[in-house]
């Protein structure tokens, strides 16, 4: 039981939309998958927030200033990240693609650790929670 429970875990350090799932295959109670879950998923979001922090300083140390480039029309996740700011990151990020690719890409618009940290861990409870309710009860219904 406890390796089960260790492999939610860890499973959703990377990606939560997977250890839900295996929460359920292995036949775990659903607060345990959900405290599982939700536990990695903090993990992730820490780690990568705070490990991307010391990997931008050490790039920026390594890298070069680059001549001065041409502007071109903004990006997508530009415009995404203009109207919706750090909480759409945050929220919405770790909702779609996840938690670790979230703080990475503030990391990349210069967005404060802290703040980036405590919004994708409130998207990360939220999407354990909603998750983990939508499994359990789409499992009544068989």
């Amino acid at each position: 039981m406890f390796y089960k429970i260790l492999t939610v875990a860890a499973l959703a350090t990377f990606e939560i939309y997977a250890a839900i799932p295996a929460g359920f295959a292995f036949k775990l109670n659903p607060f345990v998958i959900f405290a599982a879950s939700t536990v990695g998923g903090l993990v992730g979001v820490f780690v990568a927030a705070y490990l991307g922090d010391l990997i931008k300083k050490w790039l920026s140390k390594l890298r070069k200033p680059a001549a001065e480039k041409p502007k071109k029309e903004p990006g997508f996740i530009l415009k995404i990240w203009e109207k919706y700011g750090v909480i759409g990151l945050g929220l919405l990020g770790t909702m779609t693609v996840g938690a670790p690719i979230s703080i990475g890409v503030g990391v990349g618009f210069n967005v404060p650790t802290n703040k980036m940290v405590f919004w994708c861990s409130l998207g990360v409870l939220i999407r354990c929670t909603l998750f983990t309710a939508i499994g359990y009860f789409g499992l009544q219904l068989f």
